[in-house]
């Protein structure tokens, strides 16, 4: 007997992710709690840390890219003087330093982590070398070296310090950021050795704490019903950070059919503020969305409809 496939459920469920959990146990537990037939997370949070991680249901699963696409912020809490090969809590000790950068070193150093960086990931990463895990080849001793990769850090600031073997960070970063590789880079950037020993994602694009609830929160109803689906955002509110374009009934039907709109009849309504790198647009009929659109060579062309 294989598994029965659960009931079709669309829409965002935004869980605070307990600590000591892998983001996909988090998933199939969800899932399980609503009996939902499809399920995905958008962003992978390490299994120490805490908050944010959005889960889309059903046709929910196809706006996850933009979610990943959209700003996150965290805290971190920088451990200094213990490297750890996994560069968090749960890692190896590999090397200590009796070295503890006062506030002013750190604030010298964090200017070069904003804008546009490169970044070695973590040898624990979810990364494939030679179409292996890294940390499979990590676990069994041969850890691979990993090449930087381009990460966009928007924001990063020191905002406590509550002793001199502890500090907490705030960043706002693009996709694919490892803040255990922002944590380890820090403290070497100061001179010393540092891993991660707490962190929380507080943002995922539109989703902040208030969407948030606690998965312990999330149970079945006494009878073992499933548990009830007014605890799901709309598809859509994913979308809110993409901005919006008015378009009329038929020209809303004519792209849901796959038809291309030319630009010059949308110039006067085309919002100012496109995201320069994608140029993606949230097409409107009155409150509904339609979907997601791009202008290419002079017309709007459909790139998701929902």
């Amino acid at each position: 007997m294989g598994r029965k496939r659960g009931r079709p459920l669309d829409g965002w469920l935004i869980v605070d992710k307990p600590s000591g959990m892998t983001s996909t146990q988090v998933v199939g537990r969800a899932r399980y709690l609503f009996d939902a037939a499809k399920a995905g997370h958008g962003g992978t949070l390490d299994p120490l840390a805490t908050g944010l991680l959005p889960i889309a249901f059903g046709r929910a699963t196809k706006t996850v890219p933009y979610i990943m696409d959209g700003t996150k912020r965290y805290h971190f809490t920088l451990r200094i003087g213990e490297a750890r090969d996994s560069d968090d809590a749960e890692g190896s000790v590999t090397a200590v330093s009796d070295v503890r950068p006062d506030n002013a070193a750190f604030e010298a150093a964090l200017a070069a982590f904003r804008g546009d960086i490169m970044q070695v990931p973590p040898v624990f990463s979810a990364l494939k070398v030679g179409g292996k895990r890294s940390y499979d080849m990590a676990r069994a001793g041969n850890a691979p070296e990993l090449a930087p990769r381009p990460a966009r850090i928007d924001r990063f600031e020191l905002i406590a310090r509550p002793d001199a073997d502890t500090a907490v960070f705030e960043v706002e970063s693009g996709k694919g950021v490892y803040m255990r590789a922002l944590a380890r880079d820090i403290a070497l950037a100061c001179g010393t050795v540092g891993h991660v020993a707490a962190l929380r994602r507080l943002n995922v694009g539109p989703f902040d704490e208030s969407h948030a609830i606690p998965l312990d929160k999330i149970v079945a109803s006494a009878d073992n019903a499933p548990a009830p689906p007014d605890l799901l955002l709309p598809v859509a509110t994913a979308l809110a950070d993409i901005p919006a374009l008015a378009l009329t009934r038929e020209e809303a039907d004519a792209l849901s059919y796959g038809q291309a709109i030319d630009l010059n009849q949308l110039a006067d309504r085309m919002p100012e503020h496109t995201d320069p790198r994608s140029g993606v647009v949230r097409a409107m009929d009155g409150a509904r969305v339609v979907g997601l659109c791009r202008p290419v060579d002079g017309w709007l062309r459909s790139v998701r409809m929902l």
